[in-house]
């Protein structure tokens, strides 16, 4: 949901959430609250019964708001660790299969080297689209195959090997891990269930029988910072989408500073 904004500026989408909420709220305070006072205009005590209701939605409401921020931003960052996890374990990978007799270190190397960069220039702009990359399954079978051919002949290549296979299956694990996450967002009828509960705030600040110019600065205030929770959630739901996403830049790093060949 929301996929459109991934492809704008963020603050350009803070300003179009800003826009639209605060213009719905100046339209409710300018063409709404006319018609609600002719219902309610002779109901005694009615600010009070207004705002005693909006206190208590609004706390209910708030707590909900509050709750989707917390969970986007810690399934952004549990996203980000997990490609952490997934870069330490490919390093340690790599470094372990670099005292391996030749050929054996040659090949796995270039096999780890090619995966990375495939992560890199391929897997993550399919990612950013939300769409789960499939090519490396081939690059990962093509290392095990090679991995799991050779046979340790001494008790320090048996030793070794062992744990290769361990860092292995760790990054197997997170590599899991970080295409599951790929797709992860939140559900729709939450989106439609704070939606409407927005829309249910705004209609009780149009319900005050309050001035014009105070329906404007309040439920205008409000309105913003209603904005800016929505785009604070809807900016963090997709992990790998945005400005503020997660990046490969643990792969680039290890590519750079441990894989890449120095130029001849």
């Amino acid at each position: 949901m929301f996929y459109w904004i991934y492809d704008i500026p963020t603050w350009t989408v803070a300003a179009l959430f800003a826009v639209t909420f605060v213009g719905l709220s100046w339209f409710g305070a300018i063409f709404i609250c006319p018609l609600l006072r002719l219902f309610f205009r002779e109901q005694a005590g009615w600010n009070d019964i207004v705002g005693y209701f909006l206190s208590f939605f609004s706390v209910i409401y708030g707590l909900l708001l509050g709750l989707l921020a917390v969970a986007t931003y810690q399934n952004l960052s549990d996203v980000d660790k997990t490609v952490a996890l997934e870069a330490t374990a490919l390093a340690s990978l790599y470094r372990d299969v670099s005292s391996y007799p030749e050929p054996n270190r040659t090949e796995l190397h270039d096999l780890l080297r090619e995966y990375t960069r495939y992560v890199i220039e391929e897997a993550w702009p399919l990612q950013r689209k939300g769409i789960v990359p499939v090519g490396g399954i081939n690059r990962i079978t093509a290392f095990q195959a090679r991995l799991t051919s050779f046979e340790p002949q001494t008790k320090g290549q048996a030793a070794l090997h062992t744990e290769a296979l361990r860092q292995y299956n760790n990054l197997l694990e997170h590599r899991r891990m970080r295409l599951y996450s790929v797709e992860t967002s939140i559900p729709p009828f939450i989106w439609y269930t704070v939606v409407v509960g927005a829309l249910i705030n705004m209609f009780l600040v149009w319900m005050f029988d309050i001035g014009f110019s105070a329906h404007l600065v309040l439920g205008g205030l409000i309105a913003f910072f209603t904005s800016t929770m929505f785009c604070l959630i809807a900016i963090m739901d997709n992990p790998y989408r945005g400005e503020f996403s997660v990046s490969p830049e643990a792969f680039q790093l290890i590519y750079d500073g441990l894989m890449k060949k120095p130029a001849i």
